[in-house]
C-alpha cells in the first residue's frame, strides 16, 4: 500500500500534466488508488408519502360533569335540542317562554346540564400531511474500502409545511335541567346534542409549518473498481434521525383554537350557556405546538460518475419509513390545560438528490 502510494506521488510529482488516457486513475489495472473521503452538493427533494392520520381530542370537560347554564338565549337552546329525541312539545313551551322573557333564560332558570362528549374524542377524516419541499444537500463519504463507505446525509433544515385535511367537530351533549330557585325540575329535563365546528384545517391554507432537521447515516456497497468504472452504482441501508423545531400554527387556526378554549373555560366556570353562544370567558386561552423527534430506517439507491480522480456526479433516491406525532395544547393560567390535540404524522418522504462532488 505505501509503495503503491509513493509511486503515485513521485509520479505525480514528474509529471504534473498527466493526459486522461496516461492516468493511473483510469487505468485498467485494478489497483487499491481509491481516495478515502469523498463530499458533494446539490439538490435535494423530499417528497412525502404518508396519509393524513385522524386528530386525537381530549379536554377539561370530563364525561358526566355537572356545569351551571348561566344566562342563556332560547334559540340557543333549540338550536341544540337532540334531533334524535322527540321534544316539539318542549320546544314550542320554549318558545312561548322566551316571548315572556324577551328571548333569553336567566340563570335562575336554565339550571343545569350533564354534560358528555368533550372529554375525548376522534375526528375521522382529519389529520396533518407534509406538503413537498426542496433544499441543498450536503453528503460526506469516508471509505473503509474500495466498496464499502461510510454516509453522512444532511442538508440546509428546510421550512416544511403542514397541510391540514378535513374539519375538527366537538361532540357536544348534555342533559339541562331547569330550575326555579334553588329547585331543579327534572321533568322538564332538555336533551342536547349537536357537533359543533372547532376549525376548518384545510380552509385557510398550510395549517402549520416546521422546520425538519433530518441527518441520515447509511452504510453503502459501491459496485466495481476506482480506476476501471466510471459509472459506480451503490446502494445504502441506515437510519434517520428527524427533529422539528420553530413550529408555527396557521393563524386563523389558532384563533379558531383560541375560542375553542374558551368555550371549555366557560363550562368549567359555569356557563355552559355562553359555551355554546360562542361568548369569551374569563380566561385567556394560549395555543402551543410541539412535535416529537423520530428515528426511521432509510435506504438509498444510486451511482456516481467520475469525472477525473478527483471530480464526480452523483445522483440517488432513498426512502425512510419516518412517522413522528404533533401536539398541540390550549392552556390558562387558570385552568391549566384545556385541549389537547394529538395526531401522527406519517411522513415516510422519497428522497431525490442529485449533486457534483469531489474526493480527497
Amino acid at each position: 500500500m505505501k509503495k503503491t502510494l509513493f509511486c503515485v506521488a513521485a509520479s505525480a510529482l514528474a509529471m504534473p500534466m498527466i493526459s486522461h488516457a496516461d492516468s493511473p486513475y483510469f487505468s485498467l489495472h485494478d489497483g487499491d488508488g481509491f481516495k478515502r473521503f469523498s463530499v458533494s452538493v446539490g439538490a435535494l427533494h423530499v417528497m412525502p408519502q404518508g396519509k393524513a392520520q385522524p386528530l386525537h381530542v381530549d379536554t377539561a370537560v370530563k364525561d358526566g360533569e355537572v356545569a351551571k347554564n348561566g344566562d342563556i338565549q332560547v334559540d340557543t337552546v333549540l338550536n341544540n335540542l337532540d334531533p334524535a329525541v322527540d321534544q316539539k312539545l318542549l320546544g314550542e313551551a320554549l318558545k312561548l317562554l322566551g316571548f315572556v322573557t324577551g328571548g333569553k333564560l336567566s340563570s335562575g332558570l336554565s339550571g343545569s346540564s350533564n354534560i358528555t362528549g368533550l372529554e375525548s374524542w376522534d375526528n375521522p377524516g382529519t389529520g396533518l400531511e407534509a406538503d413537498d419541499v426542496t433544499t441543498l444537500g450536503i453528503m460526506t463519504n469516508y471509505f473503509f474500502t474500495d466498496n464499502v463507505s461510510f454516509e453522512m446525509k444532511a442538508g440546509i433544515p428546510p421550512k416544511v409545511d403542514l397541510m391540514g385535511k378535513g374539519k375538527i367537530y366537538a361532540p357536544f351533549a348534555a342533559i339541562a335541567t331547569p330550575q326555579i330557585g334553588n329547585l331543579p325540575l327534572e321533568f322538564l329535563d332538555i336533551a342536547l346534542k349537536n357537533d359543533i365546528e372547532i376549525t376548518d384545517l384545510g380552509a385557510h391554507g398550510p395549517a402549520a409549518s416546521a422546520r425538519a432537521w433530518t441527518p441520515a447515516f447509511e452504510m453503502q456497497y459501491h459496485f466495481g473498481k476506482t480506476g476501471v468504472n466510471k459509472f459506480r452504482p451503490y446502494v445504502g441501508l441506515g437510519v434517520m434521525y428527524a427533529y422539528f423545531n420553530e413550529l408555527e400554527i396557521n393563524p386563523r387556526i389558532e384563533q379558531d383554537l383560541i375560542a375553542a378554549g374558551h368555550m371549555i373555560a366557560n363550562i368549567k366556570e359555569g356557563n355552559a350557556g355562553a359555551a355554546l353562544e360562542g361568548k369569551k370567558s374569563k380566561a385567556n386561552p394560549q395555543v402551543d405546538v410541539e412535535a416529537s423527534d423520530a428515528f426511521a430506517p432509510v435506504a438509498t439507491v444510486g451511482f456516481t460518475y467520475d469525472f477525473n480522480d478527483r471530480w464526480f456526479a452523483v445522483g440517488s433516491v432513498s426512502y425512510a419509513h419516518l412517522k413522528s406525532d404533533t401536539t398541540i395544547t390550549v392552556s390558562d393560567d387558570t385552568h391549566g390545560e384545556l385541549i389537547r390535540s394529538k395526531a401522527d404524522i406519517e411522513i415516510n418522504p422519497i428522497l431525490a438528490y442529485a449533486g457534483v462532488g469531489m474526493r480527497f
